[in-house]
């Protein structure tokens, strides 16, 4: 085991994320940026307008390059995820997010539904989003921002946030709501090309704006790090919520995705899609 993975464990679970630097090459990376400017060559006018907040979005289930399916089976990845203790991993949906030019500040919120298990409440991560930035980042061209600890305790933020991912919010309609202000305990999280951000899905995070003349785009991949240990309702929604990978995709590669991918046969339904109550009994 890495001498450093005991403190970054720690740090995941009580922070909420952590770092791993250089865990793609310079190679990995270039080809990741050639098939995101291909991705994002047809966007139009009316998808800036509707993801002005966030900037354009791509799942992967409806992309073609296989590139994507290579990306979730990074062996970096699942490397660092057994470093840090977690060897039953599972994959779900991945995204990649590119942030024009001359953009604005992304809104807080959380990516988590549940909030009805104990676990729910606790510090260690159910599911990680693992962010691959292509440029190094800064606070001039929107790297990452983060409430540390806010995954698992209970922040005044909280009680302000609605619908975290609300159509309003992605067009940022309203400039002045509070999912779009600075923090007193907020922290800047910037990163160099090709690092490896692990954070918790309940972590409240943000970006800041690009005011750079180029694109900042990360990949977000969700993962679940010990899938088993999940409840099994917890472990329904992760299924519901998992992507149809593209049908154009090799057969040994959608073989390969598909092993790793969330998987329950039980006849427990998932929880339904919910809010984080403003005054949790937290553990």
């Amino acid at each position: 085991m890495d001498i450093q993975a005991p403190s970054k464990r720690d740090q995941l679970h009580r922070e909420g994320y952590c770092i791993f630097p250089d865990v793609l090459d310079a190679e990995t990376l270039q080809d990741l940026r050639s098939a995101t400017a291909r991705l994002i060559a047809p966007r139009t006018a009316a998808d800036r307008a509707r993801h002005r907040s966030t900037g354009s979005m791509f799942g992967f289930g409806g992309v073609e390059d296989e590139i994507w399916g290579e990306l979730v089976l990074h062996p970096g990845l699942f490397d660092c995820l057994q470093q840090l203790g977690y060897t039953d991993v599972t994959f779900t949906d991945g995204y990649v997010i590119s942030k024009p030019p001359q953009s604005p500040q992304l809104f807080w919120h959380y990516d988590w539904f549940t909030w009805v298990e104990p676990e729910d409440f606790q510090s260690a991560p159910q599911q990680v989003f693992a962010m691959y930035y292509l440029t190094d980042t800064s606070r001039y061209n929107g790297c990452l921002r983060v409430i540390p600890g806010s995954h698992y305790r209970h922040n005044p933020l909280h009680e302000v946030i609605g619908q975290p991912h609300s159509e309003e919010l992605h067009r940022m309609e309203d400039a002045n709501r509070p999912e779009f202000r600075p923090r007193p305990d907020e922290i800047d999280v910037p990163v160099r090309a090709g690092d490896l951000v692990l954070g918790d899905a309940r972590l409240l995070h943000a970006a800041h704006g690009n005011q750079s003349d180029e694109e900042r785009t990360v990949i977000t991949l969700w993962y679940q790090p010990d899938f088993p240990s999940l409840p099994e309702a917890t472990r329904r929604q992760m299924v519901e919520k998992s992507q149809t990978l593209p049908a154009s995709w090799n057969p040994e590669l959608r073989r390969a995705v598909q092993a790793v991918m969330a998987h329950y046969e039980g006849s427990v339904p998932a929880h339904p899609r919910m809010y984080r109550p403003q005054d949790p009994k937290e553990g």
